[in-house]
């Protein structure tokens, strides 16, 4: 609130955003203030917090709203995946406060759309996974045209050597606060209830549906090491009669936030993600998270863990590990300080999983027609948002295009855009020309047929 440099650190869910956004919207001059009828720099954005996913960039600008319903402060996300136009048309009409991914603001600030003159507060939130993701060079350039005397405020929940060197080139004295507890100096909150279990690739899905019929379960993020992956094991959780959605790379910014809306409002209760969704997704009520794979190191798995158990909620992380991943999760475990260094052998008929988890006798992979109760991702709205489209899709007609050219049929109306046939009269006489000549017979040695090849 003094307008010093900062440095953030805490547990996730732990309420980092409002931790920077309360002092930000302060120091921000509103439309409604006093001082807006002589404030020389009205319109230009005056902080700016840079974050490094999509769905963090939107919900950071959401609390942000929310927290600045009644000040009159025009807040703006920027991120890619989304068209240009209406971001354009938000900076040209005002702005006061900017949430964006670093892509985005330097293509809007190349092409002359962002004045960052007017900056007198930055925000870096979840640095560690900036840097993780290689942003550091976008970073760079971001803060080289901001003004040299501003507030830098820094956060994250883990601080690796690489943001130690950032805040000593970038902040003034910064303050250096750790927000923990003098007698738990472990990063994962305490109301989180751990379970790490060795599984069967084969078998995972089976133990993943009779997880998800644990009583009292609401909703459940299960975060998936690749996009294929989570593509094919939300198809299984469909065909097994759960209310499932997929947020991951392929998928269009649209289908993105279409699956986080449906998730929020309660329309789905199972969110398959890659780690998009790792970092700083806040959304309540969320009791359980499942490893669908070993996290590749123990940031990732306290980011993934920590969607759970928020605001000082109770919640229930489950880790599946298979054989060859051993090695990597007793690293984590070790890391950690955990007490799971050999995972519990377990199938989806170990009597370990239903006691541990209060699962009912008798529960099978499939959910019952009584308890498929919820709308599904259908029943929430695609919005258009004019982005790249996903590249898991072919453009409409690309199949006819190709079809028609490899089989043996008109080739000419398949592979040249269904062109026309008909022949012109001078082709048809000399074809028919050629059909009325005799043919010709002839007889070739390999000797002649040699010659007159050449």
């Amino acid at each position: 609130m003094q307008g010093k440099d900062l440095i953030g650190q805490a547990k996730t869910g732990t309420g980092k955003t409002l931790g920077f956004g309360i002092p930000l919207l302060t120091h921000i001059t509103s439309p409604k203030s006093d001082e807006w009828a002589t404030f020389k720099n009205a319109g230009k954005p005056q902080a700016l917090a840079v974050v490094p996913t999509r769905e963090l960039a939107v919900q950071v600008a959401q609390d942000l709203t929310e927290a600045s319903e009644n000040l009159g402060i025009r807040i703006l996300g920027v991120y890619g995946g989304k068209s240009y136009e209406p971001q354009i048309e938000a900076l040209s009409n005002g702005v006061e406060v900017i949430v964006g991914t670093p892509g985005r603001l330097i293509d809007l600030m190349k092409q002359r759309h962002l004045d960052l003159s007017a900056v007198k507060v930055l925000v870096l939130d979840e640095a560690d996974e900036m840097l993780d993701m290689g942003f550091l060079p976008d970073v760079e350039t971001l803060v080289s045209n901001l003004p040299s005397t501003r507030q830098t405020m820094l956060f994250s929940a883990t601080m690796p050597g690489q943001i130690v060197a950032l805040a000593r080139r970038y902040m003034t004295q910064p303050t250096h606060i750790r927000a923990v507890d003098p007698d738990n100096d472990s990063s994962i909150v305490d109301t989180i209830e751990q379970h790490v279990w060795r599984a069967h690739q084969m078998d995972k899905p089976e133990l993943v549906a009779r997880v998800l019929q644990a009583e009292g379960r609401g909703l459940t993020m299960i975060f998936c090491r690749t996009k294929r992956v989570a593509g094919s094991l939300t198809d299984d959780l469909l065909a097994r009669g759960f209310a499932a959605a997929a947020v991951h790379g392929d998928l269009g910014q649209g289908a993105r936030e279409q699956a986080l809306r449906a998730f929020r409002s309660g329309k789905v209760d199972v969110l398959v993600a890659t780690d998009v969704a790792a970092r700083g997704i806040d959304v309540a009520d969320v009791t359980h998270v499942i490893n669908y794979e070993c996290p590749d190191d123990d940031k990732t798995y306290v980011h993934r863990i920590g969607r759970t158990g928020r605001a000082g909620n109770s919640g229930v992380a489950i880790t599946l590990v298979d054989w060859q991943d051993t090695a990597r999760w007793q690293m984590i475990n070790r890391t950690l300080g955990l007490p799971f260094n050999d995972p519990l052998e377990t199938y989806s008929s170990s009597e370990h999983v239903y006691a541990g988890l209060n699962i009912p006798a008798g529960v099978t992979g499939k959910l019952p027609h009584a308890a498929q109760t919820r709308a599904g991702l259908d029943s929430e709205t695609l919005e258009d948002l004019g982005g790249a489209k996903p590249r898991n899709k072919k453009p409409a007609g690309q199949a006819n295009r190709t079809s028609g050219s490899k089989s043996g049929g008109n080739r000419t109306s398949n592979s040249r855009g269904n062109k026309s046939t008909e022949k012109a009269p001078a082709q048809e006489s000399a074809d028919s020309a050629k059909t009325s000549a005799p043919n010709r017979q002839r007889t070739r040695t390999r000797r002649s047929q040699g010659a007159s090849e050449q």
